[in-house]
Parts: C-alpha cells; structure tokens; sequence
C-alpha cells in the first residue's frame, strides 16, 4: 500500500506535489498552532500581568519606604537633640530671646531645605513664652482633643502615621507622630513631619496599574488615578474582604469590571500604625490587546492562506518551465555542443544554476583555448630555446669573435709572455662551456653574471684600454632564477655596434636591482648609439616573425623568450641617442619561474 502511494506521488506533476505539499505541510498545522497559541497568549498576558503587578508594588513599597524613612530619621534626631531639649522647655523674659533662639537653632530649616522627601516640621510643646512660628506651636483645644495628639502622648515614643491636615497650609499630608521626652526637664513634646504628597504621588504615577497608598484608617493618602487622594476604600465601593485584608491578591468587582487586587503592608520602623500598597488592573484591560492581536492574527492567516495557495500554484507552474528549459540545454551539452549560452532570469537556485551552467560551459571553452594558447607557447618557448641549443652546438661564439681573440692572443703571447695568454685562454674555455651547457632550464642570475664577465673580460683583453665595463648587481636578486643567455647578448651587441668601430672605446655597465617585487636589469654603453629612425626600426623588427642575426642570440631572440617565459609586458626597452649611447631594459617578476 505504502509503495503504491508513494509511486502516486512520484507520477504527480510538480505542480501539484506543491500544492498538496502546503495545504498538509503548513494549512492544517497553522490551524492547530494557532487554536494552541490563543490560549497560550492569553494565559501568558495574564501571568504578566500578574508578575508585573507583583514587581510594581513591590516597587513602590521600596520607593515609599525610602521617602518614609527620611521622616523617620528625623524625628529619632531630634528627639535626641538636647539644643532642641533647651529651647523647648526655656523661659524666655522677651520676644527677643525667643526671637534670637529660633536663630541659633536653624535645624528645622535646614531639614526641610535639604530634604525634598519633606513638606513640613512642626512641634507643639506647653512653654507660654514661645512664639508660633509653624515650627514651634502651643497646642490648642482641638489639637489636645485630637486622637492623634492623644495617642501619640501614650505610644512611649513610638511613631504613628495618619492622613491629617496641617494647620498652615490646610492641606492634607500623610504625616509622622511622635512624642518627644525631654528627660532632664521632665516635660514632652508632639512631633508632626510632612511627607511630601508631590514625592508620593510621583512614585505612583510612573506605575502602568492603578496603585494606591492607604492608611490605617483606609484613607488613600497617595495614588496615580484622579480623584483617589482622601477617599475610602469604603467609599469606592471595595468589598469588604479586601478592605480587611492586610495582604495578598483578591479577584473582586472594581467599578463594575472583574479585576484583581493585589496588596503588599508597608509597615514603618518603629510604628505603631502600618500602611498598604494596592495595586488593581480589570482584566478586560489586560484581555484587549492580546484579544485584538487574536483576531488580526486570525484573519491574516486565514487571508495569507488563501493568497498563498493561488501563488503555490502560480510558482510551480513557473518553476516547472524554468526546470524543462534548464534540462533541455543540458542535453545539448551532452551531445557535445559547446556553443549554448542559456537565458534564465532571476537570483533563486533555478537563476543560480543557468548562470552556472553558462559559466562551466564558458569555462569548458575557456580551458580548451587556454590549453591550445599553453601548447602553443610551449612548444615556441622549446623551439626557441633548441634554437638556442643548436647554435651554441654550432659555434655560437661569432667566428669574427673567435679570429680576433685568437689573433689577439698570438700577438700577446708575442710581445708579453704567457701569463695573460694563459689567463684569456682559461676564460675562454669557461665561456664556451657556459654556451655550450645552456639549455632549457633556468640559471641564477649570478651564473649569468658569471658568464658576462668572461666575455667582457675577454673583449677587454683583445680592446685593452678602450673597454670598461661595470658590473652593479644587488646581493638580493643574485640567486634569483631567469632564462639562460639573456643578458650576454645584450653585452655582446653593446660591445659590438656601440663601442666596436669607437676609436675611443667606452663602458659598458650592467645593473640589477630589485624593486616592487620585480627586478631590473639594465645594460648601458656611452657608445656611437643610433638616430630616431634607426632605433624605431630595430624596435619594429623585435615583434617580426624572421631573425636577421644570423647564428647569434640577437635582441630579437632575447624580446620573445622574455615575452613567452615571463608575459607580454616582458621584453626589452631600448634608448638609444647618436653619439651618446645606447641603453636596454627589462624588467622580471621577483619570484620567477624555476623551470621552463
């Protein structure tokens, strides 16, 4: 059954192969996925909800328990001030004293100044002799009635906190209660800080969840919501329950919204009162966005399904032409023609393949005209060194050459002895060896040098005074590899048609350097030179077919082989000027071929 099926399959087009292959692969899948995913993005809204309201409040209660703790210092200062203790319990004669010690006491002041987590210090105290100054006030009727003011005179200094009004400005702060003892004078004083509401009310502001700060009397003294501050929870209709609570997270009714509530105590050191962090988010609210995103996620695939099954089936028919156009010039090549060149568009794997089935196809040609051009040179570079060959086998030393050094030498042996015979002789023996020996494969250049050496030496014994030469070779490019008898015939013409018919003679000057990774070789002489014409001439017969130098190396020879072994930008630059000499340059890569 299985291979039956699969045998179906095979039979399909490809067109229909995709078609199926993305309503099985990716329709029925994304269905799935997404059914799974909608509960997921739910569930994964409401635990972030939850953890982020967990993270605010606890926020929040470390901020306020900072900005309460301010207060809090403050009060155990100064009720261990004994200045404080002195001007509190003081009798004062006049309003001068009295004047003159709020000056010497600036405490208070600097307090509220140094600290914005502040609005206000006051303390009432029973001294007659003082003045109010809303820093030092006698309590009134209402004050000393007050349950505050009465709780505080029985908390034996501990600190309580209530949303109250201050007397100055009328307005509502959550402030610090204390009772301050002043021992050594046996009396006691009520100490009443402001926390700053602005502080409070700017922590809160930057939650995301509606939060509030309630007191024990579930008074709202702080919250990002308006119309919050000074109601109670009663008020806005909490349930009883959570009204109750001190902590903890409650699902309830909020202005008629399933919500819930999370509440965190914030208890003060050394309080006798403690405070609460709620926090309240309706999960209708949380629900929305990720609701909204379902159902545009919803429509974008049911939309991105059906556009997408119309281009599957688009694509493959398009795929399909593209594949049989590529497979019928394959089969062209393989018939062995080489002369196809195949146009698909486009950048995808089909596109990519056509470019690459072009490029192989041109460099299959490329390799077969590379192949001819190598074996081309070859063999050109091998005739022209067996010409090489063949006439250092017949005598490549000119016999003009040969008679003269001969007759030199007789004449020598004549009138000088046999020591510089001897000497000539040797030389001439070794550059005939050299001749002889060449070959087609490379020599270093030092070997080279060698053997223009013998020859200049030669000359110089047949010239005497009228040639001198000189020789500037770098010790660097001394063991570089180049062609066998490539400078020596440049020495050889320089010697024979540039100083040759000079009365005077000349130098001739071979030099070798490296430089940019290539070496130059020059060869100078300061002989009779040629005119403009003459030198255009001989630099057109460099690229002519027939040598015209009979059985010598000419400059000829010496341009093509630099050209074959080395490239075509290789051969030789000659410089020439009537009566002033002639120069001819090449130049070799650094790192030359070792063999031919």
């Amino acid at each position: 059954m299985i291979h039956i099926m699969i045998r179906g399959i095979n039979d399909m087009k490809l067109r229909t192969k995709l078609v199926l292959s993305f309503i099985f692969a990716a329709f029925v899948p994304v269905l799935i996925v997404g059914a799974f995913l909608t509960g997921e993005l739910q569930n994964m809204a409401l635990d972030n909800a939850l953890e982020q309201t967990a993270n605010n409040v606890d926020r929040v209660k470390k901020r306020t328990g900072e900005v309460i703790n301010v207060s809090y210092d403050i009060s155990y200062r100064m009720s261990n001030d004994s200045r404080l203790e002195t001007l509190a319990n003081r009798h004062y004669e006049s309003v001068y004293e009295v004047v003159k010690a709020y000056k010497e006491y600036p405490d208070i002041k600097d307090y509220i100044r140094l600290y914005k987590d502040i609005s206000n210090i006051r303390l009432y105290v029973n001294n007659r002799t003082l003045l109010n100054n809303w820093e030092f006030l006698q309590p009134t009727k209402a004050t000393i009635d007050s349950d505050w003011y009465r709780r505080a005179l029985t908390s034996s200094g501990l600190t309580a906190w209530y949303y109250m009004k201050d007397e100055r400005d009328n307005r509502y702060y959550l402030s610090l209660v204390r009772k301050i003892d002043f021992l050594t004078q046996h009396t006691s004083g009520v100490l009443v800080i402001n926390v700053s509401s602005d502080k409070l009310n700017g922590i809160l502001s930057q939650e995301p969840f509606e939060t509030m700060i309630v007191d024990g009397n579930d008074r709202i003294v702080a919250a990002n919501r308006p119309g919050r501050i000074g109601s109670t929870l009663a008020s806005i209709s909490y349930d009883p329950k959570v009204i109750a609570a001190k902590s903890g997270s409650f699902k309830a009714l909020v202005d008629g919204k399933s919500s819930q509530i999370q509440i965190e105590p914030l208890v003060p050191e050394s309080s006798l009162n403690d405070l609460r962090i709620i926090s309240v988010f309706s999960y209708d609210d949380i629900m929305k966005e990720p609701n909204r995103i379902i159902r545009l996620a919803l429509t974008v695939i049911l939309v991105s399904l059906a556009v997408a099954i119309m281009l599957v089936y688009g694509f493959s028919a398009m795929l399909s032409k593209r594949m049989m156009r590529l497979s019928k010039y394959i089969a062209k090549v393989g018939t062995g023609n080489l002369d196809v060149a195949l146009e698909i568009d486009g950048k995808d794997e089909i596109g990519q393949l056509s470019r690459q089935f072009n490029g192989m196809v041109a460099s299959i040609n490329g390799l077969i005209v590379e192949l001819q051009d190598s074996n081309r040179q070859k063999v050109e570079l091998q005739s022209r060194q067996n010409e090489i060959k063949f006439k250092m086998m017949a005598s490549q030393i000119n016999p003009h050459f040969l008679f003269n050094a001969l007759e030199s030498i007789r004449m020598k042996a004549h009138l000088k002895g046999e020591r510089d015979i001897s000497n000539v002789v040797r030389l001439l023996g070794k550059m005939m060896r050299k001749n002889l020996e060449a070959g087609s494969r490379t020599v270093l250049l030092r070997h080279e040098i060698d053997l223009v050496r013998c020859y200049l030496d030669i000359q110089k014994f047949r010239y005497e005074d009228r040639l001198r030469y000189e020789l500037r070779i770098d010790s660097d490019v001394q063991d570089v590899p180049i062609l066998p008898l490539i400078v020596q015939p440049l020495v050889e013409n320089a010697v024979i048609h540039g100083l040759e018919n000079r009365e005077a003679g000349g130098c001739v000057r071979i030099a070798a350097a490296a430089g940019g990774g290539r070496i130059e070789i020059e060869v100078a002489d300061d002989g009779e030179g040629m005119s403009r014409e003459k030198l255009e001439e001989l630099n057109r017969s460099l690229d002519e077919s027939e040598e015209r130098e009979g059985n010598r190396i000419g400059l000829r020879n010496v341009h093509m082989r630099l050209k074959l072994m080395y490239g075509q930008d290789c051969g030789l630059r000659i410089r020439s000027e009537a009566g002033v000499g002639t120069s001819v340059h090449f130049s070799i890569p650094m790192e030359a071929k070792d063999d031919v």
